[in-house]
Parts: structure tokens; C-alpha cells; sequence
């Protein structure tokens, strides 16, 4: 058994790997001569006090080798001919979903509405440089889902709902830096991300899965309440035993065309804003205590959140030396996310900061139903596209102006490629958003000194930052309540909220699925 012992270190120190050497034997109160060997398996950055220091946890092995790490791949056996289960989206969940069923041993067919990887990249260049919004194939849709080019973040609360060990491992196996098992906060990078996804895309095939890009699926067959086949867009149809829907969060249409079938949907509570970027040199030196960051430091982070009139105010997915980049997934809208590259070296940090909308909230604005948030989202973010511009430009304001509730004379500088323009923001959102916004800047900027500052942009919409609708289903077959042999997954059903929350949500379901069809 291996002895764990956790050390500290400060910044300047942290590649010294004779220093953590010498500090390793002193903790483990190890003789001279006796042999022992470490290894990594947490890693954090204590930011808190005057200086920031790292918190190292180590296995160490007293007279004994390294264990040897497990192969994923040693656990997947080739499928041809076995029963066939049908995937609907090629995200996180959805791979997952396919790579847990080959280990099952039953045949994955992926279907999803956009592009591989590799051409997916061309209609993000076509949205940024062009304004031009592929309906399918964009910064949401397309293989990889919503976080292949958008950060790549790897952190998830949800520790009990799956192995996120096994996860992480997955990825490393398929191209992802090892240093994704220790790092408290993981971080792939939306440059090395895809590259990832295309070799699991491999294994799914390699394997005896298939995966099918350009195939939208516009409609679901039933006999006698349980789903027997699905039909794209080109009018093929799809049968399988049992089928897995993990279109993530934005799949309006398929929210629709389950409202149409007579399909259970439910509207959700979900979250709204806009997107804060600051100068990273200042989130730095407000975190870090430091006029220029140590260079062993990383770009520095921040999480926040406060309580409005009984609502939570809260940053959300915050990108340190990230860029601002557009999310519409429809002509006539402006939506915004955030993203960083592996290496964070942006001089911009930037954050969404919204507030969470209740179904009272929505339901004063005059909705009702289960798509009442949609037709939410879809009115502000059509309120924040510039008639007749024809471009992804996105409405900003200086943060001091926003809270103020005035036009900016000048803005400052961004990332966003597509470019923001000066806008009464204040007015183009909700009022009820708006109110909450500024009181939980104003909150926030009294306990974190430098946050509230006019060299921060508010930039405009932040709102798709989870599901507005699930798709119910039991607790304990994980199979839709209605509708037998449909197994609603992921960030699009309303059960996950990231990539490794997804992920794990799809191994479940393939669980499930075995179960079923067993």
C-alpha cells in the first residue's frame, strides 16, 4: 500500500524536482538507504493569503515499483454483428455512450447533425470572419458537441455520478496530457481537444461502431409506445434496439419535435446574462496579490457567486487567458461564450455572469408550456443581433457603464473577433436580468476588489448555459417515461452539465441500456 503524503510548494520551486525530492523523504520520515519510488496524483493552487502556493499529494512506494496503469483499450472487444443501439449526437455523452456499449458489446450507430471535427472548422471561421451561422454545423453542433471548441474544461462537482477516473483516462489514452489525473482543476484546450475527439471517434469505428455525420434526425417512429426506428433529414431510416438522444443543450428542433410527437418534455430553470472580460493582468494581480504574475503561475481563475432577491448571481464557465467567441446556432441571433487554448495566453480573461431564471420568471414575460423557455432565450437573443448589420458583432458596455445604465463613450479592447459595438445593453435585456446582474456586480465588487472596474466589457448574450428543458426520465432505468427503448442523456436532456458530467451520463445509460436489453 502506498503512503500518501501531501507537501507544499511555492511557485518559484515547483519544477525543483531535487527540492520536492528532499521535501517527499523528510514528510514521509524515510531512512537513507531505503528505496522508494512517487508518484503525482493531486495537484492544486492554494491562491488564498498573501502568497499563492501549490498543494502536492504523492503516492509513495516504499520498497516497491510503480503500479502499472490500466489500458482502456484491454477492455473493448470487437462488435460486428451484435445488436445494434442508436446514438442521436456525437458530444461527450454520446461517444461515451457508443465507447461503453462496445465494452457491453453491443453495436453503437452515432448519428449527428453536423460536420466531423476537422470540417467543423470551417463554419466556425465562416461565423467569426463572415457572420455566417451554419444552423448545423457551428460552435454548438458537430462532432465533439458545445466544448470541443469551447475550452475543453474539465471539472465537474458531480464525484458520485461515475468513474471520473476512468474518464480521464479515456482521454489521456486517445491524446490528452496526463497531467489531466492530478490537476485539481483539468484543462484540455480547445486547440487539442478535437484531435482527441477524432481518435475516439477511431476507436468507436476500429471497434465495429459506425458514426454518420450531416444526418439530422427529424423524426421518431413508435409502435405501441416504444420507439422502433428514427428518419433524417434525407429520409433514411434508422432502426436499433434501443436508442440513446444526446443532442446536448441547444437541439431546439428536437425539443420540438418531441413537443409535436406528444413526447413528455419539461421546462427547466436554467441561467442567463452576459459575458465579463477583463484584463488578465488584473484578475491576476487581484488573485494573486502580485503586480506581474510569477511565471510558474498560471493565468488566474476566479469563481463567484452571489444571492439577488432569493436568486442566485454567479460567474460561470470563466476562461483565464481565453477569448470571447460566438455561440448562435441560428441566423438573426447573437449568443456568446467563452473558450481558452491549452497554453491560456490570451492577455483576456472573461467569464459568463448570469443570473438563474425561474419558470415564475419566465412564465411573467407571458410564456407558458414546456417550450416557454425557449421562446425566452430566442427573443433576447434575437433583441441582441443588429438589424441590418448581417454580422456576429455583439452589444457591450464598459462594466461601470452597464451598472450605470448609460451608453459607453468608448469601449475597451477584445477578443471577440466578430467585434462588439457600443449598445444600450441595460436595455436590451430582460429588466428583471438586468436588475439582478447589477446588484450582483455591485455585491461582488465590494468583497473582490478590482472586479467592479470600467476596464472590464459587458458583452451580450450569455444563454446557453444549460438546458432549458428536460426530457424526463426514470430514476432507475434512466429510460424516458413515456416512450420505451428511448433513453434521454446528457447536457440536451438536463442531466449533466459539462464534459465530464456528460460523459459519465453516457456510460450510465449504455449501463442501462445492457440492463434493458438483457
Amino acid at each position: 500500500m502506498p503512503l500518501s503524503v501531501e507537501i507544499n510548494v511555492k511557485p518559484e520551486k515547483i519544477k525543483d524536482e531535487a527540492f520536492i525530492e528532499e521535501l517527499l523523504h523528510k514528510k514521509a520520515k524515510l531512512k537513507k538507504k531505503q528505496k522508494w519510488k512517487y508518484q503525482l496524483v493531486k495537484k492544486s493552487l492554494d491562491a488564498r493569503g498573501n502568497k499563492p502556493k501549490f498543494r502536492l499529494r504523492f503516492d509513495v512506494y516504499i520498497d516497491e515499483d510503480l503500479p502499472k496503469p490500466n489500458s482502456y483499450f484491454k477492455s473493448l472487444k470487437p462488435i460486428h454483428g451484435k445488436e445494434s443501439v442508436i446514438v442521436i449526437g456525437a458530444g461527450p455523452a454520446g461517444y461515451f455512450a457508443a465507447l461503453k456499449l462496445i465494452e457491453l458489446g453491443y453495436k453503437p450507430i452515432v448519428l449527428d447533425r453536423g460536420k466531423d471535427v476537422r470540417e467543423r472548422r470551417r463554419d466556425l471561421k465562416a461565423i467569426q470572419q463572415k457572420g455566417i451561422v451554419n444552423p448545423d454545423s457551428n460552435y454548438c453542433f458537430g462532432e465533439g458537441g458545445a466544448g470541443t471548441y469551447s475550452d475543453g474544461k474539465l471539472y465537474t462537482r458531480s464525484q458520485k455520478r461515475g468513474n471520473i477516473e476512468e474518464i480521464l483516462q479515456i482521454l489521456v489514452e486517445h491524446g490528452a496530457n496526463s497531467r489531466i489525473m492530478y490537476d485539481a482543476h483539468p484543462h484540455i484546450g480547445s486547440n487539442k481537444l478535437p484531435n482527441i475527439i477524432s481518435a475516439i471517434r477511431e476507436t468507436i469505428e476500429k471497434f465495429g461502431g459506425e458514426v454518420k455525420f450531416n444526418t439530422k434526425v427529424i423524426d421518431f417512429i413508435s409502435i405501441k409506445n416504444k420507439i422502433v426506428e428514427v428518419i433524417d433529414e434525407k429520409g433514411r431510416i434508422f432502426k436499433g434496439n434501443a436508442f440513446v438522444l444526446a443532442t446536448g443543450h441547444s437541439a431546439r428542433d428536437i425539443y420540438e419535435l418531441l413537443y409535436r410527437k406528444n413526447i413528455k418534455i419539461e421546462a427547466k430553470p436554467f441561467a442567463l446574462g452576459v459575458r465579463i472580460e477583463h484584463p488578465q493582468g488584473l484578475i491576476d494581480e487581484i488573485q494573486y496579490n502580485q503586480k506581474k504574475r510569477d511565471q510558474n503561475l498560471p493565468p488566474a481563475s476566479y469563481s463567484l457567486k452571489t444571492q439577488v432577491e432569493g436568486h442566485g448571481v454567479f460567474s460561470f464557465c470563466m476562461c483565464p487567458g481565453g477569448l470571447i467567441v460566438p455561440a448562435a446556432t441560428a441566423p438573426g441571433e447573437i449568443v456568446v461564450n467563452g473558450m481558452s487554448l491549452s497554453r491560456r495566453d490570451s492577455p483576456f480573461a472573461n467569464s459568463g455572469f448570469v443570473t438563474e431564471i425561474s419558470l415564475e420568471d419566465v412564465e411573467r414575460m407571458g410564456q407558458k408550456g414546456p417550450l416557454m423557455n425557449i421562446e425566452f432565450q430566442r427573443i433576447v437573443e434575437q433583441n441582441m443581433f443588429l438589424p441590418g448589420d448581417g454580422t456576429q458583432q455583439a452589444p457591450a458596455a464598459r462594466m461601470t457603464d452597464f451598472v450605470d445604465g448609460k451608453l459607453s463613450k468608448k469601449l475597451n479592447k477584445s477578443s471577440y473577433i466578430p467585434g462588439i459595438y457600443v449598445s444600450p445593453l441595460h436595455q436590451l435585456l430582460p429588466k428583471f436580468v438586468y436588475e439582478r446582474l447589477v446588484v450582483g456586480m455591485k455585491k461582488i465588487g465590494e468583497h473582490v476588489k478590482g472586479f467592479y472596474t470600467k476596464e472590464a466589457n459587458v458583452v451580450g448574450v450569455e444563454s446557453r448555459t444549460s438546458a432549458p428543458v428536460r426530457i424526463p426520465r426514470s430514476e432507475d432505468t434512466l429510460m424516458h417515461e413515456q416512450l420505451e427503448g428511448l433513453f434521454p442523456c446528457g447536457e440536451g436532456a438536463g442531466y449533466a452539465g459539462g464534459i465530464l458530467s456528460a460523459c459519465m451520463d453516457g456510460q450510465r445509460v449504455a449501463v442501462a441500456i445492457s440492463k434493458y436489453l438483457n
